[in-house]
């Protein structure tokens, strides 16, 4: 049995390179050293400068002009220098930050502040301070992880053939490391062997282009006898190359050894972040090192985010500043024209001594004006909501607090659950409009699962789906027992199989019309009793158990799991304790066929150089056979050829050659003889398709010996050839052979989909997100993966861009763009047409065309396609270009965008996004370092958005909206003091009671508003999605709300002054007939401001908990406990308010009765306001509160479904769209099966 390769000698190995074929993985050593490419001539200049000393990394060190940067990453925003200049700047950009700053100096500077310098201070420092303190909190978390992935270690070459560990951030450029399998590349390397003997290694790039397809890394033949630790005690080399880039795909260089020059390429480049597989360990150089590697390269700088709620914010602080411009002016106006008319004829203020007060210098009104304006902008600072901003700061983090201790959105597999890397963006997350994606380790596991197969046109396998199960039940019909419904050709077949299921059919069909009822058939497993498989998901007893040897077709059914179990070019690894076999293999699919083929009885045991063993099951003997057969040659898969083959000999002395491919390949090179199944092989393809599945198909042809001899004379010489034309001659040679095939079958994988990814997509489609799946796989598996996660469904019209061969081959720019292009108008003339209006369209592009697509000369024209798709599928995308996408539909649509992947090449997407989330999955940390959000599986993206989201921008909105009412409200209070004193610049309320207002009476019934606050439950936001929509319209936080909110503020501080004013005047207020002073004036205007902001706040709050009351009535509480000892101190410290609760407003009857008046009448407004609007237009979430309140949920269910099914958006995506679709489609089936029915 064969062992894994990493156990044995090396010279048990196979040399891979004497198996495959393309120069892709040939040996560029053979080239004359005195011969070079094109690009060589290059090294030395301008960007091919970099020169490496290999096993000398102490020369980097010691010659500066070789000196380059250490291998320390970190993804933090700021650092010991840059963080204060960039927490002020940051702090400081805010509108109200910056005014309070202004006023701050000017209270220190001038003499006309009608408060102390220390009241203006103390507040903006408290506030930026707690802003910058929570700023360095975050970035701290960031900085540890950082550690934590520069803390990793590798095995460095410390001299005299020891190799030692050591931390990845102590690499240099030189340092020669071992990496074991499944390790991630530390730096960029220069592979210079490997544990197989012809130095080829297998690297998975999945963290960095998203292709799930191990890629094949081969050293110089020059270095590959480098094999163990001792070989490199005398190692030296030198590398020149290009200078650092982020082309992922291209390097250019070349390796001095003993005075030989060996050209460089990128099949020796190991890129960081990559991950060694199916290679017991390699030895590289150090190249490239942290900042200078690639992967880096193709990243951004931390980008400072800030919310579109926070960036309108300001704006309503420009309002609010603008008003109190205008309030200062109206002050500083009326005090210059009293001062000049009227108070010098007020001989008791003195205004024509000598030296008069400059405030009020009748002389001088202007200069007495412009200091009275001052002073305004000064005292009317109070419209100015500074603790707003600490406030929000504070309620984000304990907003964020309660995001990562969701049970919610915790995963009991990974041991991990949702965390915010940041605050700052809570409320964004109900504004989403648009998700990009990445697909591999986002969307999908990276793990393929046996599911279907079709075998001489007949369909294994063929368990109903959850489209055609959701249809069923939906129309009342056992889809399982309805074979049309399924694959519209269960009456087509030649084989037993086939007829007997048709008469079933047509048994359930007749049911379904109205007809008895019939019993199902039994084929397809009801049950699945056996024990889960890896990689094996199929469900069909007529070829599990052996039972495959008993159908008609067995013949068939030997070659289809021949091919399945020796085309590839897996490895068997001995399993302990099991008489089953692992294998590792270039890519999941092909691990996929081999553990289906050993289920089904062909057990591939071991290969060597040029035999492969197979353990098969004899159909006339029933028993196990080991069958050898020779491996002639291999013909490997690429993205061109889109087909593999091997070459075999079996123990009879006969040869065929085995196919496996894309069906339309496959049925290209198909004989006349080789067709008989096409045609329902390729219905099962489409049906494969639709349900998401990868598929290939099957073929294989018998050669004759002489055929055979004739072909790999021409074939070796092909091998042998050197340039250019060697591909092409190979090409040919392989085209030549790989014809007149039979099609066998054809077989189905499911790139599996992590949990609830289905139900994820169909909850966010209904609350109105589009979502864009950008990744680097090839096209047909992005697609494949989007009817997988019903962002595609058959209905669809498909718009695909890309370069014909032509366009491509010529390279001329010009020709590209014009074909692009008229793709791209064509496709937007169809969305226009009005035939098509119903019709969903969607989007599929490749890189190379994006690339011309987002040109600057028509990108508008495809941006402007790609948002009236209901969904976009770009692949072959490089990290690049995925920010670039992301960045540019952000700037183009203005929408709020989401970008969330798991991998380094995710980074500049997430970083680009308005929000970014990294899944905390597999494939490293770099994802979830560059995030806002991080989560261990997509799924939980919906409870994210849908109900935090939604929760955090109704709180967020509504505390802006009630920190502007309620600084208005107190603010005006003073302004109409003002002017009813005749601008004399008197200030009605204490110092204290006035620094008391923001940071105890008022705000902490605020942040409880902000952190607790529902309009309705996290089960009714799920069971509505539609509600979403409020924050994508931003209806709680428009221009309307704002303005009728400072409306709100202005009417009620009006009612609180007035009637204070009218009712306290003319009447005795204390026991011995005096009316009310000023401080009792003011500490009872004071006291009804207090009672009508908090009962405000009590009416806003629609999900009252113990904290809130506790909080509300508490503040209110908080006045009279805070006045009771304040006037309790002696005079020189309470001044004019000494005793005034005991001895001058508590006993006074006026002060209760005034209050309770005051308050009903300043809040009536907003109550009829709010009974009229629930009355005659009441928004989405207050139909809900009072239908659960009335407890329609439960006592009317039926009503309460209706308003559920109403609320759910019509969308063109997501699994209820696919649903909607099918159903379409059997009624239209039913209804031609039923008029067929009829007529006989």
């Amino acid at each position: 049995m064969a062992k894994s390769p990493s156990s044995g000698t090396k010279g048990k190995k196979i040399k891979w390179s004497n198996l495959y074929s393309f120069s892709c993985f040939m040996p560029n050593t053979n080239i004359d050293p005195d011969v070079t490419t094109d690009e060589q001539p290059l090294i030395g200049q301008q960007g091919f400068s970099r020169v490496v000393f290999c096993n000398e990394s102490q020369l980097h060190k010691v010659e500066k002009s070789f000196k380059y940067p250490s291998n320390y990453i970190s993804t933090t925003k700021y650092n010991l220098v840059s963080y204060l200049p960039k927490a002020l700047f940051e702090q400081f950009r805010r509108v109200a930050n910056f005014y309070f700053l202004l006023a701050a100096v000017l209270s220190m500077t001038t003499s006309v502040a009608p408060v102390k310098p220390i009241s203006l201070v103390a507040p903006l420092v408290f506030v930026v301070g707690i802003s910058m303190l929570k700023e360095a909190v975050e970035d701290w978390y960031r900085f540890l992880q950082d550690i934590n992935v520069n803390s990793r270690t590798v095995k460095v070459h410390k001299g005299d053939g020891l190799f030692v560990d050591k931390a990845w951030k102590k690499l240099s450029v030189g340092d020669v490391v071992k990496v074991s399998k499944n390790e991630y590349f530390p730096s960029d390397l220069l592979l210079l062997s490997s544990s197989y003997e012809d130095g080829i290694c297998y690297v998975e790039t999945m963290n960095l282009d998203g292709e799930t397809n191990l890629k094949v890394k081969r050293c110089l033949e020059a270095t590959q006898s480098l094999e163990i630790d001792t070989d490199f005690g005398e190692f030296k080399a030198t590398v020149r190359c290009e200078d650092p880039n982020p082309n992922l795909y291209t390097f250019v260089g070349n390796l001095t050894l003993e005075s030989h020059s060996y050209p460089l390429g990128p099949s020796q480049l190991l890129l960081r972040d990559s991950k060694l597989r199916n290679t017991d360990h390699v030895y590289g150089v150090v190249v490239f090192t942290g900042p200078d590697t690639k992967v880096v390269r193709n990243s951004t700088a931390s980008p400072s985010k800030r919310s579109l709620i926070e960036r309108k914010m300001d704006k309503v602080i420009y309002v609010l500043f603008s008003l109190l411009v205008l309030i200062s002016l109206i002050v500083s106006i009326g005090s210059a024209v009293v001062t000049e008319s009227e108070m010098v004829k007020w001989w008791y203020l003195d205004l024509q001594e000598s030296d008069p007060d400059p405030l009020f210098n009748p002389k001088s009104p202007l200069s007495s004006g412009l200091l009275h304006f001052v002073g305004a902008l000064i005292l009317y600072g109070y419209l100015i909501p500074i603790s707003l901003y600490v406030s929000i700061e504070v309620v984000k983090v304990l907003q964020a607090l309660l995001i990562n201790k969701d049970a919610e959105m915790y995963d009991e597999v990974t041991d991990k659950s949702v965390e915010a890397q940041t605050s700052n963006l809570n409320e964004e997350l109900g504004q989403v409009e648009i998700i990009l994606s990445d697909k591999t380790g986002t969307l999908t596991c990276n793990q393929m699962e046996f599911r279907k197969c079709s075998i001489e046109g007949i369909l294994y396998g063929g368990d109903v789906n959850e489209v055609d199960l959701a249809a069923s039940q939906r129309m009342n019909i056992d889809v399982e027992r309805y074979g049309f419904s399924l694959d519209g050709s269960a009456s087509i077949g030649q084989s037993f199989e086939i007829f007997e299921f048709s008469l079933e059919d047509a048994g359930t069909e007749m049911a379904v019309l109205g007809h008895e009822n019939v019993t199902g058939n039994s084929k397809i497993s009801s049950s699945w009793e056996q024990s889960v498989i890896k990689s094996f998901n199929f469900r069909d007893d007529r070829l599990m158990n052996k039972m495959w040897m008993h159908n008609s077709n067995v013949n068939g059914m030997i070659m289809f799991f021949r091919v399945m179990a020796l085309c590839h070019t897996g490895i068997p690894i001995e399993e302990n304790g099991s008489d089953k076999l692992k294998y590792e293999a270039e890519s999941p699919e092909e691990v996929a066929f081999l553990i289906a083929s050993q289920e089904f009885g062909f057990k591939f045991c071991r290969r060597s150089q040029s035999v492969m063993v197979v353990q098969e099951l004899d159909p006339s003997s029933g028993s196990e056979v080991e069958r050898e057969y020779k491996l002639l040659n291999l013909l490997e898969f690429s993205s061109s050829r889109k087909r593999m083959s091997v070459i075999v000999r079996n123990e009879d002395g006969q040869i065929f050659l085995l196919c496996k491919g894309a069906d339309n390949i496959i049925f290209d090179r198909l004989g006349e003889h080789g067709r008989k199944h096409q045609h329902t092989t390729s219905l099962h393809i489409s049906n494969f398709a639709e349900d998401g599945l990868r598929t290939l198909a099957f073929a294989y042809r018998r050669i004759e010996e002489t055929q055979y001899e004739e072909w790999n004379t021409m074939f070796s010489k092909a091998k042998e050839t050197m340039g250019p034309q060697r591909d092409e001659l190979l090409e040919s040679a392989s085209e030549m052979i790989e014809n007149n095939l039979i099609l066998v079958g054809a077989v189905a994988v499911e790139d599996k989909l992590q949990k609830g990814v289905p139900e994820c997509i169909d909850k966010l489609a209904q609350a109105g997100l589009k979502i864009w799946l950008l990744t680097g796989d090839k096209k047909e598996t992005a697609v494949n993966v989007g009817f997988a996660c019903s962002l595609l469904r058959h209905d669809m019209k498909q718009f695909h861009l890309s370069l014909s061969k032509e366009a491509e081959a010529s390279s001329q720019v010009k020709a590209m763009k014009v074909e692009i292009l008229h793709q791209i108008e064509d496709s937007y003339q169809m969305i226009c047409d009005k035939i098509h209006k119903d019709v969903p369209f969607a989007l599929v592009i490749d890189g190379k065309a994006l690339e011309i697509a987002l040109g600057s000369d028509m990108k508008a024209q495809f941006l402007q396609l790609a948002v009236n798709c209901s969904s976009v599928i770009c692949c072959r995308v490089s990290p690049k270009q995925k920010a670039l996408i992301t960045k540019s539909v952000k700037e183009f649509t203005g929408k709020t965008t989401l970008a969330i992947g798991d991998g380094a090449n995710d980074v500049g997407m997430i970083q680009e996004a308005d929000i970014g989330v990294g899944i905390s999955g597999m494939e490293g940390m770099q994802a979830v370092m560059a995030s806002d959000f991080s989560m261990p599986q997509f799924r939980f993206l919906e409870r994210l958005l849908i109900v935090h989201g939604h929760w955090c921008y109704h709180r967020i909105a509504k505390m802006i909206l009630y920190f502007v009412y309620k600084n208005i409200v107190f603010g005006l209070t003073l302004f109409y003091y003002e002017v009813y004193t005749n601008f004399t610049g008197g200030v009605l309320y204490d110092d204290w009671s006035m620094a008391m207002f923001n940071v105890l009476l008022t705000s902490l019934p605020v942040i409880a508003l902000g952190i607790l606050e529902q309009d309705v439950s996290a089960q009714v936001c799920l069971k509505f999605p539609a509600l979403y929509k409020q924050g994508q319209r931003n209806i709680c936080f428009s221009w309307n709300r704002i303005i009728g909110w400072i409306l709100n503020g202005a009417l009620a501080s009006l009612f609180i002054f007035v009637i204070n004013l009218y009712a306290l005047s003319p009447y005795a207020f204390k026991e011995q007939g005096q009316v009310a002073d000023i401080a009792d004036f003011g500490a009872i205007t004071y006291t009804c401001v207090i009672w009508t902001v908090n009962c405000q706040i009590a009416l806003i709050i629609t999900h009252f908990t113990w904290i809130q009351h506790f909080f509300v009535w508490g503040s209110i509480l908080c006045w009279y406990i805070f006045l009771y000892f304040y006037s309790a101190l002696p005079p020189e410290y309470s001044q004019e308010v000494f005793h005034l609760l005991t001895e001058a407003i508590g006993p006074s009857p006026l002060y209760w009765n005034v209050t309770m008046l005051v308050v009903v009448v300043s809040l009536l407004p907003y109550f009829l306001h709010l009974v009229v609007q629930r009355l005659f237009n009441p928004t989405d979430d207050q139909v809900i509160q009072e239908m659960k309140h009335l407890r329609k949920d439960t006592k009317e269910n039926e009503m309460w479904v209706k308003e559920q099914h109403n609320s759910k958006r019509i969308t063109q995506i997501g699994f209820s769209a696919r649903v909607d679709a099918k159903i379409s489609s059997l009624r239209e089936q039913l209804h031609q099966k039923k008029t067929l029915v009829d007529t006989l």
